[in-house]
């Protein structure tokens, strides 16, 4: 069954699914954003990040059908990328642009027709580790963003936290800089995405798991723990979906695994659709949850999105 069959066939009076939000159809062209930050030279070094967004880009080049020219790589490696991981630069990779990596220079190109990216898909992913002292691209557009490097919690300033914590990732250039705190994230990532349009997010980072202030979060049965008002300023009518490193209150492990360093969810994320390519939302979940906690990590993924979803649906990416 193709993945847009598997989206098809929802049956919207158990899904919730109408005229506010939509599932996407998963059909359009695979982008995806890879941001990898080691902080190399810093007291905050890292070691597996970069490994982190290298290995995801070989995975779902070989099992996911993304190409490798829509695929951006962001790291503070200039080996690997010629496009630093600044503030300046992760916000400029706002998601209501096509963004297109030239051998030189990235292009933007506006998408002043924003229904047109509905069957696209996203995936951005950040890669990072402890700060304590992650696009298939949208499909319409399908969106994957994975995002490495450090994360961080800062001080609520507008009352909308139950901890009275901000989650926030940390550039490469943070120190002079700033954090990006999720506040922004979700008017920079979430916010300008259409109806059915398709975002993965992960980030293996620290504090990490509400760092885009999706609506709704699932425990280990897929249940929803965390709802939303509809009136929420926050809902959106995209179908996004977000899998981060561990809890808002825990650290990832920046560690090593087959010999090589890298972020313990990113490893356990790729190992468990590596041994079952094919799972439902909530079996990828309780799957790499369940790596982690063999190998003795203390942190637990959290999965959350943009609307309710029918957690025994096929996970894509």
């Amino acid at each position: 069954m193709s993945e847009a069959d598997i989206y098809n066939s929802v049956d919207p009076e158990i899904t919730g699914e109408g005229a506010d939000w939509a599932y996407s159809t998963c059909t359009g062209t695979k982008k995806a954003l890879l941001i990898g930050i080691n902080y190399v030279g810093t007291e905050s070094e890292l070691s597996g990040c970069v490994n982190d967004v290298l290995n995801l880009r070989k995975f779902i080049t070989e099992r996911w059908g993304y190409e490798n020219e829509n695929i951006v790589t962001v790291t503070d490696d200039p080996k690997v990328s010629s496009i630093a991981p600044t503030r300046k630069n992760i916000v400029s990779f706002n998601l209501s642009t096509q963004h297109v990596l030239d051998s030189e220079r990235y292009k933007l190109l506006n998408c002043k027709n924003l229904s047109k990216m509905q069957s696209r898909t996203m995936l951005f992913s950040f890669a990072v580790g402890n700060f304590s002292s992650p696009l298939d691209y949208v499909q319409l557009l399908r969106l994957a963003d994975v995002d490495s490097g450090h994360g961080t919690q800062v001080r609520d300033k507008d009352g909308n936290e139950i901890d009275k914590m901000d989650e926030a990732i940390c550039p490469v250039d943070y120190n002079r800089a700033g954090f990006i705190i999720d506040d922004e994230l979700n008017e920079l990532i979430v916010k300008p995405l259409p109806l059915g349009c398709r975002l993965t997010v992960i980030f293996d980072c620290c504090n990490s798991g509400s760092a885009l202030d999706l609506l709704y979060m699932y425990g280990p049965t897929g249940h929803i723990l965390d709802g939303a008002s509809p009136d929420d300023p926050k809902k959106s009518p995209a179908d996004i979906l977000y899998l981060s490193g561990c809890r808002d209150d825990q650290t990832s492990a920046d560690t090593v695994e087959e010999g090589r360093a890298t972020g313990a969810l990113s490893h356990a994320f790729v190992d468990a659709l590596t041994q079952k390519p094919e799972q439902s939302y909530l079996e990828m979940l309780s799957n790499t949850r369940k790596i982690l906690k063999k190998k003795r990590y203390t942190q637990i993924p959290q999965l959350s999105s943009s609307h309710p979803i029918d957690t025994s649906l096929q996970f894509i990416i």
